[in-house]
């Protein structure tokens, strides 16, 4: 710690302690008493950093045993102190040096040593170990070592014992000494029990004791065994012979005679215990056991007694009532007991004085050690009890001392040190001993004064997680013991809060930590002698916690488990994290490279169990751990698997033979309740080795009734089946035969067929082989008409058919099968009824009437036939019509063929999907299995009118302000004669797609396919709705969105009026660009775009100027029927035309002009074409080949030139005029998608814009014009069929742009423009140039 913090944190003491001071200065003195004092009482717990006298840590029991099969023993004994104790040892009283031979020990300091096996007699005795350092010496009491030899009886040659019959016997066991008593035993040489009652019984001593003697207990094999436990050893004493001498009256004596006397009856005596009264002391907590021996004849009875009092309830009698023990005495046991031995012939008694002592005891605690100041009285009080008082015997480092001096003043159990000092300081033993023992205390007394002493290191650190507790420690030694406060980060005020805990030894407690709680915390440490004062620093962290713990889980066997368990932490205790999975308690060992065996494995909080089986069931905890803290979740994982096989199979019969029980006990299900039990079966005569199923059982019953055939030889076997799936079958029962029988059933599924018309043939299942129940299974046929007397025709047969012939057409039978064999037939079959052949129907269908429902419903009525005429099953009724022609084109034959059956018995049908405006012819018929009847008169009958198909294809094109130009082609079927259109659109908020307002249009001109919108409001966004109408009406609309474009872009041309005739016109574009535009590559300049449609193919020719001549353009053809696009290569521009190939006949096609090879909105034309149908293109090609329709041809041309002519001259005399070019707008003519994004418009002096006239040019050629390949004007609708004014010619000459030879303009354009577009997507739009 820096020193200036140091006297910081000593000044801030010091003004606290100097303003308490002021309140306290009266009770100074007795705070520093109280000091004194409460360092007395507590005891003393001094730091092993500062200097102190030895204090015993560790010690051996005060009684050592060496068995015999112990390689060694340790008498051990450690001590503490500063410095480091000596130590020296004690044997009897005299010095003792362990042999070095005999000790283990390599620490110097240490005063434990060890003697091996070898050695261990000569070093019996009493030992005590003595720890020295500067400061005293401290001892343990004394060791006792014990090292018995091994256990035996001594080899001695026993009389034998020779009584007469009535007097009592002692036989003596004397067993040897062990380590503790031993377990005596009485047998035989053979190993056999002594047999034991009240006239013959072993006492404590171990000898066995004889009431009486018989002639029974005459025997040469009495052998006392002793069992030592500890060192597992038995030793037996050798036999003993007892004769028993029986009685003779003195005459049969002298004469031999076999006579016997009973033994004369004998008054009581007590074998054990001699004498009158005996007495027996032993200690608290012993157990008592008194016994009495008795001997006399009859065998007396012993019954025991407390003089002046009841017995104990904790009495028992043991050794048939000879023995009176009772455990745990205590002082209120002592007193005088009496046992009482009585038969016939009288009694006697004995009486037991009983007393309880104690050896010497500390009656509270052992004195403790003291630090005191110098000049205070110190006491060493050595409180002890015992019985009798022990004697106190007080020794200073170890030698026994007594008032030796003038300060030192020894008093009975107490030791007073007046006006100690600190030569005073020393170790003082307490010891305490009676006859049953001793205690002894070593009390460390230090006599000093000190300043305060910080042994905790400064600038310590702690961490605890939030929730925590945490303890701050601050190990502080003075003299007097100084008082230790604590303060946080720089405050004045002590720490006092219920979670802020200042602990006895000087350490702070902090509970439930909060985050606030970071910081550095002071401990101050303060007595007479002065302060100290040190810093910890606390860093609260966040607390563990598990968010996604994992969760109970069911997996099937042989599977893969998931678990996962997710945790969050601090930041800063990432580099100890782990995640630790545990299996009911037990950590889990996880896969690893090493390891490759384990089916565990962890990775990001995710335990996988590979191939899971049951003996990974229980309960999976996952531990979140870090340094600070852990926490755990549990999740229960139960492995299903299929059941286990059942067990104990057994038949039973009960009379018949073919009727038995199978019982079973089901196999463990594993989690997964038996669903069922399958019982499959198994025989040996017809399909050996082949198991099949016989019966399901619900799985909660364990039983099953069992209906076989006969003529088997059984055998079963049962499995379970849960969710999991089947498990392994049982093992087979024994065979079971069953006796043939005649056949259980008949055949079924009869069916009965016709195929030819005077036949009848049957057919049947036949039985299965296992259900045969004998040999030679045959079938008895039986046959009559139906509602004929006749009698039934039979024919046993052995095959599964029989033919019945020569009968008549569809006619009714009854017939019956009934199965046989040796041993019997069948039970009475059921009859059933069938019919002989059918043949095809003989009548029509009459009266057939049609009722138009609508454009393609048709209702048709019919008489239906008689039913004689049907000949079999009427199946039903077939409606067949043909589509002979369309109205539309009365001429070509269609004779398309369609017909619907309706089964069963009808009277009319619904035909659906006819075609609108078509003739048809309709028929009915009816028919059966066997094929149709005739059809019926045909009936002719028209469809009408229906609305027409959708238009295929709708552009919009030529946005202006108030105007757009809509092109579509025809529908693919008008269902009628078309009569126009219907259009329909609205003015939509561009944000909301809201509809402002609406607008309707009737266009009555059939054959258009263009209409130009007028009126429009500028720079708005409109949806078209186009429907085709035929007189029927409607069809359905096809839509499409387009905008205006805004006012203030457009150039200060008149308006063009809308003109719908269909003309050749000429593409002009710009054919340079200045060397500083970024604009996209120029667009080709195409003059006179027409095409020529065939069936199959189309020519698209155009004309090119001088300088587009070696310009590429790409050709693009859609079938509007699929959508499809194709594109051609790149054609030069040179090359004049191009023809597209492999077109359908009759079919709708969208062509385009490209400049570049990529479907987008940049194409320089766009129109939609019809192909010719067969044969028709052969008519108009001889119809164009006409004289008259050339010169018409070539009048046209030649007005076409002089056309241009003007436009050319008129152009010239306007010069140049600037305008502002419209914003491109998005055109998709194949979607409804809403058009949101805006164009921002930068017009400039070199981002213009120009709007050509029209230039209409006539071919001469067989080519017919594209339709509405009309160029319009690019501001505005030219409705007075002239070109732009010459003033806005003439306002252009600023803008550099000049005009060709040939009249197209050249010039520079510019503008934001999608794709790099300089022209609208489809049909007749302007160019943007």
């Amino acid at each position: 710690m820096p020193a200036d913090l140091h006297q910081h944190i000593l000044l801030m003491s010091a003004v606290s302690i100097n303003q308490r001071a002021g309140m306290r200065m009266l009770g100074c003195l007795q705070l520093v008493l109280l000091v004194a004092l409460t360092s007395r009482a507590a005891g003393l717990e001094i730091p092993l950093e500062v200097e102190q006298p030895p204090t015993i840590v560790s010690k051996s029991p005060l009684t050592v045993i060496a068995l015999p099969l112990d390689p060694s023993v340790t008498l051990r004994c450690e001590a503490k102190g500063n410095p480091p104790p000596q130590y020296r040892w004690t044997k009897d009283g005299e010095e003792f040096i362990p042999p070095y031979d005999t000790t283990n020990r390599t620490d110097p300091t240490s005063g434990t040593f060890v003697l091996h096996n070898e050695h261990l007699v000569q070093f019996q005795g009493k030992y005590r170990c003595y720890a020295s350092n500067k400061l005293g010496t401290a001892m343990t009491e004394e060791i006792r070592l014990i090292a018995p030899g091994n256990p035996k009886f001594p080899n001695e040659k026993i009389t034998p014992i020779i009584v007469d019959e009535g007097d009592p016997v002692i036989l003596h066991c004397n067993p040897p000494e062990g380590v503790a008593p031993p377990k005596l035993y009485w047998m035989s040489i053979d190993l056999k029990r002594i047999e034991q009652d009240e006239r013959v019984s072993m006492g404590i001593d171990g000898n066995l004791y004889f009431s009486n003697a018989l002639l029974k207990d005459s025997r040469k094999d009495y052998c006392c065994f002793a069992s030592f436990t500890e060192i597992r050893t038995i030793v037996q004493k050798t036999a003993m012979a007892v004769e028993v001498k029986s009685l003779k009256p003195d005459k049969d004596a002298a004469q031999g005679s076999n006579t016997t006397l009973a033994p004369p009856q004998r008054m009581p005596g007590l074998l054990l215990p001699s004498g009158v009264q005996s007495e027996k002391v032993l200690l608290k907590g012993q157990s008592l056991e008194l016994e009495c021996l008795p001997e006399g004849y009859p065998t007396p009875k012993v019954t025991w007694m407390k003089l002046g009092e009841e017995l104990p309830s904790r009495v028992e009698y043991k050794n048939f009532g000879k023995q009176l023990s009772i455990s745990a005495v205590e002082e209120r046991d002592a007193g005088k007991y009496m046992c009482s031995a009585k038969n016939s012939a009288g009694e006697v008694v004995h009486y037991f004085d009983v007393i309880v002592e104690e050896p010497p005891k500390w009656l509270t605690e052992p004195p403790q050690s003291q630090l005191t100041v110098i000049g205070a009285d110190v006491h060493i009080k050595c409180s002890v009890s015992g019985k009798p008082p022990p004697d106190i015997t007080w020794r200073r480092n170890g030698q026994v001392f007594s008032d030796d001096s003038d300060n030192r003043r020894v008093l009975d159990d107490t030791v007073v040190l007046h006006n100690a000092t600190p030569e005073d300081s020393a170790v003082y033993q307490c010891e305490a001993s009676n006859s049953h023992g001793s205690v002894l205390a070593n009390v460390n007394i230090m006599v000093m004064n000190l300043a305060p002493q910080i042994l905790t290191r400064d600038n310590q650190e702690y961490a605890v997680v939030v929730g925590g507790d945490i303890v701050m420690n601050c190990s502080v030694f003075g003299s007097p013991s100084p008082s230790v406060s604590w303060t946080k980060d720089g405050t004045h005020e002590t720490l006092r809060s219920e979670r802020f805990t200042e602990q006895e030894d000087g350490s702070l407690k902090i509970s439930n930590v909060e985050k606030d709680d970071s910081g550095n915390y002071v401990c101050v440490a303060v007595n007479t002698e002065g302060k100290s004062a040190v810093i910890a620093a606390l860093d609260v962290k966040d607390l563990t916690r598990i968010i996604n713990p994992p969760q109970d889980v069911e997996i099937i066997s042989g599977t893969t488990a998931q678990l996962i368990c997710q945790a969050e932490y601090d930041e800063s205790l990432q580099g100890t994290f782990q995640m630790v999975w545990e299996k009911n308690g037990e950590e889990i060992p996880l896969f690893s490279e090493g390891n490759s065996r384990l089916r565990y494995s962890a990775n990001d909080g995710m335990l996988q169990i590979m191939n899971v089986n049951l003996s990974d069931r229980g309960a999976y905890t996952c531990i979140a751990k870090t340094s600070l803290d852990e926490v755990n979740a549990t999740a229960l994982l139960t492995v299903l698997d299929v059941p286990d096989a059942p067990r104990n199979v057994v038949i039973s019969e009960f009379g018949n033979p073919r009727n038995v029980t199978l019982s079973w006990v089901p196999g463990n299900d594993h989690n997964s309740s038996v669903a069922e039990f399958i019982v499959e079966y198994e025989e040996s005569q017809w399909d050996p080795g082949r198991w099949k199923e016989l019966q399901k059982v619900p799985g909660n019953q364990a039983t099953a009734e069992l209906a076989l055939h006969g003529h088997l030889n059984y055998q079963f076997r049962v499995y379970a089946v849960n969710a999991v799936g089947p498990g392994p079958p049982s093992e087979p029962t024994e065979r079971h035969k069953t006796p043939p029988a005649a056949p259980d059933r008949n055949p079924e599924n009869i069916r009965i067929h016709g195929h030819f018309p005077h036949q009848m043939g049957i057919s049947w299942e036949p039985l299965l082989p296992i259900e045969q129940n004998g040999p030679g299974l045959e079938y008895k046929v039986s046959y009559r008409r139906l509602g004929v007397e006749d009698d039934w025709t039979s024919h046993l047969v052995n095959r599964q058919t029989f033919d019945v012939k020569n009968t008549s057409t569809f006619v009714p039978y009854e017939i019956k099968i009934q199965s046989r064999n040796s041993h019997g037939w069948g039970p009475e079959p059921k009859i059933i009824t069938g019919y002989s052949g059918e043949d095809v129907p003989t009548a029509a269908p009459r009266d057939v009437g049609v009722m138009v429902i609508n454009t393609t419903v048709l209702r048709v009525n019919w008489t239906p036939v008689a039913h004689a005429t049907v000949r079999g099953h009427l199946g039903g009724y077939n409606v067949h019509w043909l589509r002979k022609r369309s109205l539309l084109n009365p001429s070509k034959i269609l004779n398309e063929r369609h017909s619907l059956s309706f089964p069963g018995k009808r009277k009319h049908a619904i035909v659906p999907q006819l075609e609108p405006f078509s003739e048809y012819t309709l028929t009915v018929n009816v028919y059966n299995k066997k094929g149709n009847g005739p059809s019926s008169d045909p009936v002719i009958f028209n469809t009408p009118e229906g609305v027409p198909q959708q238009v295929p294809i709708l552009t919009a094109s030529n946005a202006q302000a108030d105007s757009i130009r809509l092109v579509w082609g025809p529908p693919l079927e008008a269902n009628g004669i078309l009569t126009g259109y219907f259009l329909r659109y609205h003015r939509l908020n561009e944000t909301t797609l809201e509809v402002v307002d609406s607008q309707e249009i009737n266009i009555t001109e059939a054959d258009t396919s263009q209409w130009q919108l007028q009126g429009l409001e500028d720079g708005s966004l409109y949806r078209f709705h186009l429907s085709a109408c035929t007189r029927a009406g409607c069809g359905p609309p096809v839509a499409q969105e387009s905008s205006t474009i805004k006012q203030a872009h457009l150039s200060p041309t008149p308006a063009v009026a809308p003109d719908h005739s269909s003309h050749n016109c000429s593409l002009s574009f710009p054919g340079s660009i200045p060397a500083s535009s970024t604009h996209p590559p120029l667009v080709p300049a195409l003059l006179n775009i027409s095409s020529y449609v065939s069936d199959t193919f189309a020519k698209i020719s155009w004309t090119a100027t001088e300088e587009q001549q070696d310009s590429q353009l790409y050709v693009a053809y859609m079938n509007n029927r699929d959508g499809n696009w194709r594109i051609s290569e790149a054609v030069n521009t040179s090359q004049s035309f191009h023809v597209i190939d492999g077109l359908k006949p009759g079919t709708l096609y969208t062509v385009r002009l490209m400049a570049k090879g990529l479907l987008d909105n940049s194409s320089i034309f766009e129109e939609v074409i019809q192909t010719r149908v067969k044969g028709v293109g052969g008519q108009q090609s001889e119809f164009s080949t006409q004289g008259w329709f050339i010169g018409t041809m070539c009048a046209v041309a030649l007005l076409t030139l002089i056309a241009l002519m003007a436009c050319f001259l008129r152009r010239n005399k306007g010069g140049k005029y600037a305008g502002t070019p419209p914003p491109p707008q998005r055109q998709d003519m194949f979607s409804m998608e809403k058009v949101k994004a805006k164009e921002d418009l930068h017009p400039d002096v070199e981002s213009q814009d120009m709007n050509d006239d029209t230039f209409c040019e006539y071919s001469d050629s067989e080519e017919k014009p594209l339709k509405g390949s009309r160029l319009c004007s690019l501001n505005g609708d030219d409705t007075a069929g002239d070109s732009v004014s010459r003033d806005s010619l003439v306002d252009y000459a600023d803008g550099g742009g000049e005009f060709n030879e040939d009249g197209s303009f050249i010039g520079e354009y510019s503008g934001h423009k999608h794709r790099g577009s300089v022209s609208e997507p489809s049909g007749p739009s302007p160019v943007t140039a």
